[in-house]
């Protein structure tokens, strides 16, 4: 994530606003169900790694400039936050996937080193996987990992994410 100059800052605050969607993917493996987590590669402006889901902004302007949608100038659409969703899954899980159904959106604050303090809404789909891509993931991943409920739990470092795949295990488990 670079510099930032276009999310729209809410009321007087400093907080910026941007819009982001994303996958939670799982695969059957014999009588068991895995989860994808990755882990994201450090850099000067984020130094700890972290396991997360994949997600990212809906569109962008340029790779560090949020687009439209992901700074809030223009409402999206189900379609547009589908397909940021299995564009982030692709990118930075290698993987592709299908839309099962939407989880949720949710919202937390944080504060990013070159934007200040940001406003995140991220709308989480659960997906199934359908194949291991050629090209694997993105240089914004370190790592991939498919892992049991119990084990991809511990390993998100977000309590938010770590809500968002109870969430998506009790929906799965609501279809079969």
């Amino acid at each position: 994530m670079g510099k930032n100059t276009q999310s729209q800052k809410t009321g007087s605050s400093n907080v910026l606003r941007q819009f982001s969607s994303g996958g939670v993917v799982y695969k059957k493996n014999n009588n068991s169900v895995l989860w994808l987590v990755t882990k994201s590669t450090t850099s000067d402006l984020y130094p700890d790694a972290v396991w997360r889901f994949p997600k990212g902004w809906i569109d962008n302007d340029a790779p560090d400039i949020p687009g439209l949608m992901a700074s809030g100038r223009v409402k999206a659409d189900e379609d547009s936050l589908q397909k940021a969703a299995l564009r982030e899954v692709a990118e930075e899980g290698g993987v592709g996937a299908r839309i099962v159904q939407k989880i949720e959106t949710i919202k937390y604050i944080f504060n990013s080193p070159d934007m200040g303090k940001v406003l995140k809404f991220v709308t989480f789909y659960l997906m199934e996987f359908t194949k291991e891509l050629p090209e694997g993931h993105d240089d914004e991943t370190s790592e991939i990992a498919w892992l049991n409920f119990e084990e991809a739990k511990k390993r998100l470092s977000f309590s938010g994410e770590k809500q968002i795949l109870a969430k998506a295990y009790k929906l799965l488990a609501s279809l079969a």
